[in-house]
């Protein structure tokens, strides 16, 4: 039965997270471990800010803003406010009860805590049955190099910049010497499957792989499941730069240029009804085509995707 598979999830920031909801909402907590990205944490107001775990975590904990797809719900703006009238930073938005999140994770991490128990210890706060990990406990720049600019750190590049630079490239500063955070090698070990979510490759899936480099067995797939959901639909992402980056890159953008993209390590792609006619072509790489609906509007299309994914599990070979 498909909820009794134990699944690894590597996540980025938002898609990643409601796919990862969807899975815990179809599995027991015990059998799902989500691997985060942590290439575009950054120090910004003298802390430290990690975007795509902090999203996995408050979608997990039932705490996220479902309209922004960032921060916190019911959140306030009375530091920030005040911060952007004394002329400070404005360009990166923290509001009131993130800020908490960013001061403690900031105090524990000086105090010489590892980011992997910070993140466990908050997760167990705020009531998150899942185990989350980041993708390495060292720091890791993702690095943007674009025409305009030159190399921008990623959240000068996605929020500052607005993703308006042309992309030429990525270099992840650290990436050289990131050893994966304790846990994630033993829980892609014992998995039945790994699961890419539907997040950016180049700079939220990359990144995690990279870190996993040292384990070819791990990173390439060998002997377990590996399945992919494009975050690309129609040639667009919902949220985020990915499919401007492919054309960018010279690709055009599409499920099947993710396919492509992740060929060396899936053995299955979970692609939207609107890419159906793509499915073809990704068969003849060899991978497993799934068509289903992946567009995530609420909470029961989450559970509905998860589903369809973890049912795809069990039927490949």
């Amino acid at each position: 039965m498909e909820n009794s598979l134990k699944i690894v999830a590597l996540a980025g920031g938002v898609g990643g997270a409601k796919l990862a909801d969807g899975l815990a909402r179809c599995l027991p907590p015990q059998n799902l471990t989500v691997i985060v990205n942590t290439g575009d944490d950054f120090e910004h107001w003298g802390l430290k800010i990690c975007p795509d775990l902090d999203t996995v975590c408050y979608t997990l904990a039932g705490l996220a803003n479902p309209e922004t797809g960032w921060g916190r719900t019911g959140e306030s703006w009375q530091v920030f406010d005040h911060l952007r009238q004394l002329g400070g930073a404005d360009w990166f938005h923290i509001g009131d009860k993130d800020l908490a999140t960013h001061l403690e994770r900031t105090r524990r991490l000086k105090a010489g805590q590892p980011l992997s128990q910070v993140v466990r210890d908050f997760c167990r706060t705020w009531g998150v049955g899942a185990t989350v990990l980041p993708m390495t406990d060292q720091s890791v720049a993702t690095i943007v190099q674009t025409v305009e600019f030159g190399e921008l750190p990623f959240q000068e590049y996605f929020v500052h910049q607005r993703c308006e630079p042309t992309v030429k490239g990525f270099r992840f500063d650290g990436i050289e010497i990131a050893q994966p955070a304790p846990g994630v090698v033993e829980a892609i070990h014992a998995a039945d499957a790994l699961v890419f979510c539907p997040s950016n490759p180049w700079v939220s899936i990359d990144p995690i792989l990279r870190t996993l480099t040292p384990y070819p067995s791990l990173s390439k797939g060998e002997g377990r499941k590996v399945v992919a959901v494009s975050p690309i639909i129609g040639g667009q992402t919902v949220k985020g730069p990915a499919a401007k980056m492919f054309a960018e890159l010279g690709m055009e953008p599409s499920a099947l240029a993710v396919a492509k993209h992740y060929r060396e390590s899936i053995s299955g792609f979970v692609l939207d009804t609107v890419d159906a006619h793509l499915a073809d072509e990704i068969q003849k790489l060899g991978i497993r085509p799934l068509v289903t609906k992946t567009l995530m509007k609420s909470l029961e299309d989450r559970q509905h995707l998860a589903e369809d994914v973890l049912n795809f599990i069990v039927r490949i070979v």
